[in-house]
């Protein structure tokens, strides 16, 4: 496979998890708008987020199962076109029944799509950049939440919140050509990303668990951040959305480049993630009342979660004991269990103990996170033999030959 047309299918596996992240939190932005057009309350508005995510959660892993001998090419193509599908239906529901049911949809075909994607870009190039690969692809859902999300809602507050789910939809038709044109047609379990490079259960289960816990923690503070801010910081309301911005660029950054690392070693980067989430969210908790400390410790938290989240794609590529696709699906299922519990868990503490509570709490879940993830070292190398192809030559691979970066898109 040529370089520019791996580079080329890699930009559309992004664009998918943009795309994929917009339409997920788009009804956060435009909450009060489809309230009132579709005459229902903002908290069932809201059940659109709450159930999208139980459907990702839920529908991950059996979903993988049962596609798992269907090609990449097709399969992600097929998905693509039902998010085009599904999200045009959306855009013409003249009920709430209707919208909620094409959400659904969408939420089943993301489900399967986050399980798909990261093995498909990893296949596309040499073993060597698969930290960088995974990285890029989740850089497209950091950018959806600093640019994509932030549009989407300022489009819907001028011309209708259809009009925004209409322009999500037209970028997925662009990025389903991309993807069904560029992307090799793999057979179900050939490439060097189809199975772990050196597989142990033991920690891939302490992988879920990691997950689990820090985006746990990660959301139980970031729930509650605007009226952290406002309250504890001293901001004016009209600042929060310019401190979200710097989070999300430092997310953008963090997930950058904390790719090179996960080809060197994903454990490392993993624990480097999490104490780096940690350590801000406990600063967080102690010194949030000073308003430039507080940017800064958002930013560093937003930064190493997004980076937290490339490394878990390197590690499942590591570690996976049986098919990667299988596996990337487990590990999505248990980062959406973190979200829905860090969500719950903050809405708890919240009317008891305050909104400093929910940054302490986050603290303490990811150093419970970071306790498990350093316990990786103790236990002994599996006896099965690490999964190896050789990727010369092969399709559907980029061959590039020396230690060279991924060519810049």
């Amino acid at each position: 496979m040529g370089q520019r047309r791996a580079v080329g299918a890699l930009a559309g596996l992004a664009g998918g998890t943009f795309l994929y992240t917009t339409a997920e939190a788009l009804p956060i932005g435009l909450l009060l708008p489809m309230a009132t057009d579709l005459a229902v309350s903002p908290s069932q508005v809201g059940m659109l987020v709450t159930a999208y995510g139980a459907v990702v959660m839920v529908a991950s892993v059996p979903l993988a199962a049962l596609a798992r001998r269907i090609p990449r090419r097709r399969l992600l193509s097929a998905l693509l076109a039902g998010f085009v599908a599904s999200t045009a239906i959306t855009v013409f529901a003249s009920s709430f029944a209707l919208l909620l049911a094409a959400r659904m949809a969408t939420a089943a075909t993301h489900a399967l799509f986050w399980a798909i994607v990261v093995p498909a870009a990893a296949e596309l190039f040499r073993p060597g950049l698969r930290g960088r690969v995974v990285a890029i692809v989740f850089a497209g859902g950091n950018v959806a939440l600093v640019l994509g999300v932030p549009a989407g809602t300022w489009l819907g507050e001028r011309a209708g919140w259809r009009m925004s789910f209409l322009a999500v939809a037209g970028i997925g038709a662009m990025v389903l050509v991309a993807v069904a044109t560029l992307l090799p047609s793999t057979r179900p379990g050939q490439g060097h990303a189809a199975r772990g490079a050196t597989p142990d259960a033991r920690r891939f289960w302490l992988l879920v668990a990691v997950a689990v816990l820090a985006t746990a923690g990660a959301i139980a503070a970031y729930t509650y951040v605007a009226l952290f801010v406002t309250e504890i910081s001293g901001f004016p309301a009209a600042s929060v959305g310019v401190i979200l911005l710097a989070r999300g660029v430092a997310s953008v950054l963090g997930i950058l480049a904390v790719g090179a690392l996960v080809d060197r070693s994903p454990w490392l980067a993993l624990v480097g993630t999490v104490a780096l989430q940690s350590v801000a969210l406990l600063g967080l908790y102690t010194v949030g009342h000073r308003p430039t400390a507080a940017v800064v410790l958002l930013a560093l938290a937003g930064m190493a979660f997004a980076a937290f989240t490339a490394a878990l794609g390197g590690v499942v590529l590591q570690v996976a004991p049986g098919r990667s696709d299988l596996a990337a699906a487990t590990v999505s299922a248990a980062v959406n269990v973190g979200i829905t519990g860090g969500a719950l868990i903050g809405s708890l503490a919240l009317p008891r103990h305050g909104v400093q509570s929910t940054v302490l709490i986050g603290a303490l879940l990811g150093i419970a996170a970071l306790a498990l993830t350093l316990c990786e070292r103790r236990i002994r190398p599996a006896r099965c033999a690490p999964h190896r192809q050789d990727t010369v030559g092969q399709p559907g691979v980029a061959s590039l030959s020396g230690p060279e970066p991924l060519p810049q898109r």
